[in-house]
């Protein structure tokens, strides 16, 4: 049975040793910061490493590292800590800290949600009533917004009040994009493009020429071409020429990324041969993440 200090030994050093890349950690940083003597490190280690939790390496280089033994201590796997997942306090990120674990405890309540976090490095630089941002996870881009209502300091667990849970799918953009891709002609006026835009219910479509897109054109594109009494131009002299591709098996985090950084609210996806096989718009991300799709069916 580990003490509530050798439980945090561990906590430390295995979030120490897999930001090191896997590199021994030495007592003098676990002790700096735990805020400890580091001769109370040394020999808790001592006990440890007889214990088989804990591997001394020796060597200027040396250190220690943690045993598979180590992980189950603490009720962790080794691939826990493949992927730092980050802990932000009042919008700062914590440092030396990492999530390990979140639980929901209380999902099936109406207006009221908790979660157990289980966290590894220094949990008492959190204190009850601190707002804490937790994410994004590695794989489905996970973030929790809650209020820390306790803190268990021997498991390294915290208690929160959840206020808001968002989440990005683990899915490639065409698995989501609107795969039956309404295209339009160069050579068609803002007429023939309106009545197709309305038609299909869609507020934009590339425009295709020798199955290359040369363009996009949007209702807005329209709508200001009309406002300037301009509406007998071609739609090649109204389509934007900004056009912003990305392949089928984009996930749609890096979609979401490429959309900010280029302020625009659509993409046109393609296959391998850069063939435009579907179009992704920001309220078919909103649908995924929000869940609508459920809610309305």
């Amino acid at each position: 049975m580990l003490t509530t200090v050798q439980k945090e030994i561990l906590q430390v050093l295995i979030d120490l040793y897999s930001k090191s890349n896997y590199m021994p950690i030495k007592g003098e940083n676990i002790a700096a910061i735990m805020k400890r003597n580091p001769g109370t490190i040394r020999n808790q280690m001592q006990s440890l490493r007889s214990m088989g939790i804990v591997k001394g390496v020796p060597g200027p280089r040396g250190g220690y590292k943690p045993t598979i033994d180590a992980y189950h201590a603490l009720n962790l796997s080794a691939a826990d800590e493949e992927e730092n997942v980050p802990l932000y306090k009042k919008d700062k990120l914590v440092e030396n800290i990492t999530v390990a674990k979140i639980e929901f405890t209380s999902l099936p309540q109406p207006g009221f949600c908790e979660a157990t976090i289980k966290v590894m490095g220094d949990i008492k630089q959190l204190d009850l009533g601190d707002k804490i941002r937790v994410g994004p996870s590695p794989v489905n881009k996970l973030v929790v917004n809650g209020v820390i209502m306790g803190r268990d300091d021997m498991d390294g667990i915290l208690l929160v009040d959840v206020s808001d849970i968002r989440s990005i799918p683990h899915k490639s953009v065409l698995e989501i994009a609107s795969q039956d891709l309404i295209t339009l002609e160069p050579d068609m006026n803002i007429k023939e493009a309106a009545w197709i835009l309305s038609n299909n219910g869609i507020d934009g479509a590339p425009v295709i020429e020798n199955d290359e897109i040369i363009g996009i054109l949007t209702l807005i594109d329209i709508t200001k071409a009309i406002a300037n009494e301009e509406k007998d131009l071609k739609i090649t002299n109204l389509m934007s020429k900004y056009i912003i591709t990305v392949k089928q098996d984009v996930m749609i985090a890096e979609a979401i990324q490429i959309m900010n950084k280029n302020k625009i609210g659509r993409l046109i996806v393609t296959d391998a041969n850069d063939k435009p096989v579907g179009i992704l718009t920001k309220t078919d991300i909103l649908n995924q993440i929000a869940g609508l799709k459920y809610l309305t069916s």
